[in-house]
This record gives C-alpha cells, structure tokens and sequence, in this order.
C-alpha cells in the first residue's frame, strides 16, 4: 500500500485538536475493520496504517515530531512502521460498538461487577404436548428441578465464602489474546468477570455454589400454542443468596397428528374424494376440529382443489381470532374393477356419445396438419 498522510489517512487537519483526531480515528477503523471487510486485504492494510497513525497523532511528542520530520524523524523514538504497540482502550471501545462488550479491551472503569454465584436465575426446560393439548390448552403437571444458593458457602463456591484474587486474571477480570495483528479481550474464564476465585472449593457443594432441589406444579397451558414458543413461569427459576428469584420458561414443543396439518392458525388436511363423487357432485360429512362439518363438493372438482372453512382453524393465543380449516381433496379411483362394474362404465361411456371422446376431434386435426408437412 502506497504510503498516505496521517492526517490524510484519518482526514482531519494538522490543527486538529486530540478530540477530533480521537473521532475520526473510531469512524475510520469502524469503516476498515477487517471484521466487517473479509477477505479485503486493502482494507486489512488501511486499517493497520489507520492505527498507525492514530498512535502518532493522540501522542503529543510524536506528533510534534512527525510534524517537523515525517515518519522518517520516528525512527528510534518507538515507532515501527505498519504496526501499533498501544492505544487499545481507544481500539476496544471500537469493537464495542460494533460487537458489543465481548469484545475489545475496554476502559479499566467500564469493567462490570459479576455477581457472586455464578447460575443463572433464570431456567428453560422443555414442555412436550400432544396435538390436542397445544390447539385447545390444558393443565399440565411440570416436573423439573430449580439451584437455590448453597448455604455454607453464600453460592460462592469457595470453602466458608472466602474469595480470593483471580490467578488467572490478576483481579482484572478479563484476559487477553493476540491474533495476528490484533489483540483481544475477554471475560475471564474462571473468575466469570468478578475478578475473584475460590482458593479452596466449598465441600458441601463441591465448589458448584449451588444446591438442586426437584419440584413439581401445574399450569394452566393456554389454547392456541405453538410448537417452538415459550411460556413465562413467574418467579419458579432459580434462587439467588439474597433469595430473590429467576423465572422458569417452558419451551414448547408440539406432537404432529397423524391427519391435521397445522401452519400458524390454520389447519390443513387432505379429504379423499372417489371419482364418482367429483362426476356427480353433492355434500359430504368431514370432521373439524370442533366437530363435524358438510364439504359442498362442485361437480368437476379438480384433484388438489382446496375449500376453505373461515373460523375453524386454531385459535390465536394472540387473541386474534380463529385460523381457517383448509381442506384439500384428493381424487381417488378404482384399482381394479369387476365384469359388471367394467360394463356399467362402458354403457356409461357410451352414452355420453362424442363428449366422451374428446382426443378424436383433437387428434383428427393433428393427423390432418401433419400431412400437410409431407404433401
């Protein structure tokens, strides 16, 4: 890449004060983050020459130095070119905003405090319902098992609650990783953030922090859900030390019926028709979700046509209404027919005359066009 500016490369003026050059300087690495340009390597190399400068001009000394002497007048004061040795607070706070707190290697002061046990409060079990169970509700028995804070150790995990600095982490509660040119942040894995460790694990409950107590109770599963939602238990999650409560959220997950087809609020499902039926036409008694019903099947149905039952679907746990029964026919004939049956049909045939033999007119135009191509 062809040597630029400073000042050029992040665009700002040498009589810029650090503020603007600090802004600039986060919009331009936002911009040419690799992260967000894979595989570009111009802009992996802009973005290098983009801190670069960065390192120059947020330092007062080199700056002046630079402004006298260029880049050439850097060298032996610290300064390698296509590299950066600091500057990773400004950096970090870079990829929060583009990844968020996982990343970057942050002001010490925006280090969060993890709390002292380390579950979370909050439990997600699966619920499993049958067909029927999900389309109108039911009272389900919920069996599950919920952490309450070991008492010994005040959900610590360490022998009588006594915490120690993290060796790991130095107290800091993240450590860091280099790749490549870049260096990265992280919440520290044995710690969890909190800077502190157990120096010895509490017996009671094996360093864990917390105790599992089983339980069961019902409740009231509402008409209308749906595979892959979650219902909302209050307060039936987990305990902390100071005993407030997560909640407990039942992941639904529905059994498919052998016949009813459901999509959101409708229900579909296939009705077998035979070809007699289609010929003549009339009513026939199909069954709902809430009982029977009479299909009104047209004569010259088509195979696949679908007929519509508005209000008979699910009802929205949304409280919008009813969802729609379709009802999709399938034309059925005989596979195999008897002497009588073969006569019946051919005198039926027959008495519909030329109309039953509607490929005669059509192929007799064929024949007639395809000797005109040879006469």
């Amino acid at each position: 890449m062809t040597e630029i500016d400073y000042y050029e490369l992040l665009e700002v003026s040498k009589s810029s004060d650090k503020g603007t050059i600090k802004k600039a300087y986060r919009q331009m690495a936002m911009k040419y983050h690799p992260d967000k340009n894979p595989g570009d390597k111009e802009a992996e190399e802009r973005f290098k020459a983009i801190n670069e400068a960065y390192q120059v001009l947020s330092d007062d000394k080199k700056k002046s130095i630079y402004d006298r002497y260029g880049k050439a007048g850097l060298e032996g004061h610290g300064q390698r070119g296509g590299g950066f040795s600091g500057g990773f607070d400004d950096l970090g706070s870079v990829f929060e905003e583009m990844f968020g707190s996982a990343f970057g290697g942050g002001s010490r002061g925006r280090r969060q405090q993890r709390k002292s046990y380390n579950y979370n409060l909050d439990v997600t079990i699966e619920v499993k319902l049958a067909f029927n169970e999900a389309v109108f509700g039911c009272n389900k028995e919920i069996k599950y098992k919920y952490k309450t804070a070991c008492k010994p150790c005040k959900g610590t995990g360490a022998k009588d609650g006594k915490l120690s600095t993290c060796t790991t982490c130095n107290g800091q509660g993240q450590v860091h990783a280099r790749q490549g040119f870049m260096t990265f942040a992280q919440t520290c894995p044995k710690c969890g953030g909190s800077g502190q460790s157990a120096a010895d694990s509490c017996k009671s409950c094996k360093g864990t922090g917390y105790d599992e107590v089983s339980d069961n109770f019902k409740v009231d599963i509402p008409e209308g859900v749906n595979d892959g939602m979650r219902i909302r238990v209050s307060n039936k999650g987990n305990i902390a030390p100071d005993g407030s409560r997560g909640d407990l959220y039942l992941q639904v997950s529905v059994k498919e019926d052998s016949h009813f087809v459901r999509h959101d609020d409708d229900i579909y499902y296939e009705a077998p028709i035979f070809f007699t039926q289609v010929a003549l036409g009339g009513k026939i008694t199909i069954p709902g979700l809430r009982g029977k019903l009479e299909l009104e099947i047209p004569q010259g149905a088509k195979d696949k046509q679908q007929f519509t039952f508005k209000g008979e679907g699910v009802k929205s746990v949304q409280g919008y209404g009813k969802g729609s029964l379709i009802v999709q026919i399938k034309i059925e004939y005989p596979k195999t027919l008897n002497d009588e049956q073969t006569q019946l049909l051919e005198k039926l045939q027959e008495s519909f005359g030329i109309e039953s033999k509607p490929h005669e007119k059509n192929f007799e135009n064929m024949f007639d066009k395809v000797k005109k191509w040879f006469s």
